[in-house]
């Protein structure tokens, strides 16, 4: 934006610089033409008069102010057609620089909706956690509550001693297959006895 700026301004600055030389141009075309008319007036004066010689010195004069003129007036059509060039390159610049600032405010506004859309996702991630997390407590709860439960059925069968220390999971399945087991081999043994 400081480089769009700073280009406009010289811009501006090229443009009046323009319009000040066109301005110029006219006045020295305007100052030709006065010359030119000057230089016919005196050549219809002077050809009445007698006096060539000092007709023909006036005329030299004139025309040499004459071939001044055209000169500067060719020196400013010159620096007319640079400055006219220069403003066309400055714009052509100008234009180009806004179109880099529209596409560098377009790539922003696309990172800040992919930055939006990455928020969302990451917000709706941690509900999703927070909701996994409370349903793996519960689950963790009731897994706990069951535990105690199979110990306490486990160890409280007539013979059984209560555990001293804290059981593993295949000490506890260890003693309920044992006592799986002992119910077994009694029902067999009533069996075999004919008992129902």
């Amino acid at each position: 934006a400081g480089a769009i700026s700073s280009l406009q301004r010289q811009l501006e600055i090229q443009e009046s610089q323009l319009r000040r030389t066109k301005s110029e141009n006219e006045m020295l075309h305007k100052k030709l033409r006065e010359r030119e008319n000057q230089l016919q007036a005196m050549s219809t004066k002077f050809c009445s008069l007698r006096e060539e010689q000092k007709q023909e010195e006036a005329m030299v004069t004139i025309e040499k102010e004459n071939y001044s003129l055209q000169q500067v007036v060719m020196e400013q059509e010159c620096k007319l057609a640079e400055q006219k060039q220069l403003i066309s390159e400055l714009q052509g610049t100008v234009r180009q620089l806004q179109a880099e600032v529209l596409s560098g405010q377009n790539h922003i506004h696309k990172q800040q909706r992919a930055q939006e859309a990455i928020q969302s996702q990451a917000e709706r991630l941690q509900r999703s956690e927070l909701r996994t997390r409370v349903a793996l407590e519960r689950i963790s709860s009731r897994f706990e509550r069951f535990r105690s439960k199979i110990i306490q059925a486990t160890f409280s069968t007539a013979g059984s001693k209560p555990p001293q220390a804290e059981l593993t999971d295949e000490e506890v399945l260890e003693a309920m297959q044992k006592i799986i087991n002992e119910w077994t081999e009694f029902h067999q043994m009533l069996k075999q006895k004919g008992a129902k």
